[in-house]
């Protein structure tokens, strides 16, 4: 834990240039292109290999604190650009960075520990991140990076969308909005040579069906809810909009920080009350936060900036999300699905707490020393219940590529079949 990375995720700054630089080495085969710029006035940028109508497209950086997609992005380029085989009949789309007003704020390229990491946090709230927004905000209101994605999906309309994401500290898993006959065994194969557990029961992807383990195909329309206090609802998201045009979407998730015991299949032996403790740590954690901002508010100038909004929307989920936990019975009892649970309730918290630190430091705020004692305190806790190892940047990267071609090269099987 307390090891520097070997290497750094990029800047989007970065990813820039060195797509710049292969469209420049290979100006037969690619194209960059901007394609719209972010709320800010920063450019989103396209990069294409192949111009075969059948089309794959890569999204990154959709949210902003999960850095690794940058690195995989770059690295499937490459790899399309050196495999002829891979662009035969198919074209690859790279969208470089989603949201580069959220990456300009998420501040942590080479994190050295958890505690590192949530120093440098930034997420922004739900109707701000532009896959999500759909689900949260009516059409007139979708920022402009939602718009800029969908637009790149109409023109494209390809068979398989990939956006790429990850986790602070867990495991890896796949979700799909339709499933991808033969996925489960390149991508198991690939996180095992790479030593990254596969995150059996994650509570993103609860009561879904499963095509192998950690492979999660995302329910039928008229499936409920498995949280329904939770406002946002991936059907409604830009994962769907593919699907309009035959395509599907992959949703590939890597750990930086693993941990062994999110791939226990044993059952748990009280899940239910295992989980209802979980919601009061959540509300007692979440309510110590807001304490702290309260005493603080008085003395804040900027009420309603990024950070802001976004630890006090985070927050603002925390009393239906316990409330679904005390009350609806769990549907999968094993050990893993507990301990992901565990993990998403001292996430809400601790991020809400490292963002409204980053404010009270800003200013110098008297409270920021008490808030960055619980920001360390909780990170070490988090780390050590869960055994935390780095998983090294470069494992991270193969394995998501791994399973970005993998999904590419099944999908197009599927959709030709």
């Amino acid at each position: 834990m307390s090891l520097l990375p070997d290497l750094r995720y990029p800047t989007v700054s970065e990813m820039f240039a060195t797509a710049r630089a292969l469209a420049a080495h290979r100006p037969g085969v690619c194209t960059l292109r901007q394609v719209g710029v972010s709320q800010a006035g920063r450019p989103l940028h396209l990069l294409s290999v192949g111009r075969a109508r059948r089309a794959v497209l890569v999204v990154a950086g959709a949210h902003s604190n999960e850095p690794t997609g940058g690195s995989t992005l770059l690295a499937v380029a490459e790899r399309v650009l050196c495999e002829r085989e891979l662009r035969t009949g198919t074209s690859w789309h790279f969208l470089l960075c989603a949201d580069p007003d959220g990456a300009s704020l998420h501040v942590t390229p080479a994190p050295r520990s958890l505690f590192d990491y949530h120093l440098g946090f930034y997420r922004p709230a739900g109707p701000e991140q532009p896959e999500w927004s759909p689900s949260l905000v009516p059409p007139d209101r979708l920022p402009p990076e939602t718009r800029v994605l969908t637009g790149v999906i109409d023109e494209l309309r390809p068979y398989l969308q990939v956006t790429l994401h990850g986790t602070d500290l867990g495991g890896s898993w796949v979700q799909l909005t339709k499933d991808v006959p033969g996925l489960a065994e390149p991508f198991a194969k690939s996180a095992a040579e790479l030593h990254i557990p596969v995150e059996t029961g994650a509570s993103d992807a609860v009561g879904w069906p499963a095509a192998g383990p950690g492979v999660h195909v995302m329910p039928a329309p008229d499936a409920d809810a498995a949280y329904p206090s939770m406002p946002d609802d991936a059907r409604h998201s830009t994962w769907y909009h593919v699907h309009r045009y035959g395509g599907l979407t992959a949703v590939v998730e890597v750990p930086m920080w693993a941990s062994d015991l999110v791939d226990d299949p044993a059952p748990h032996p009280a899940p239910a009350a295992a989980i209802r403790q979980l919601a009061g740590r959540l509300m007692r954690d979440t309510r110590e936060v807001e304490r702290v901002l309260a005493d603080a508010l008085p003395r804040l100038r900027d009420l309603d900036g990024p950070l802001l909004r976004a630890a006090r929307w985070g927050m603002e989920l925390v009393p239906g999300l316990a409330a679904d936990w005390m009350f609806t019975p769990p549907t999968d009892h094993t050990r893993a699905y507990v301990g992901s649970v565990d993990a998403f309730g001292r996430r809400l918290p601790l991020r809400a707490a490292a963002m409204v630190l980053r404010v009270l430091r800003e200013t110098d705020d008297r409270a920021a020393p008490r808030l960055e004692r619980l920001v360390a305190t909780w990170s070490e806790a988090f780390a050590e219940r869960f055994r935390a190892r780095w998983v090294p940047l470069e494992h991270q990267v193969e394995h998501q590529a791994r399973t970005v071609v993998s999904a590419a090269l099944h999908a197009r099987d599927r959709h030709e079949a």
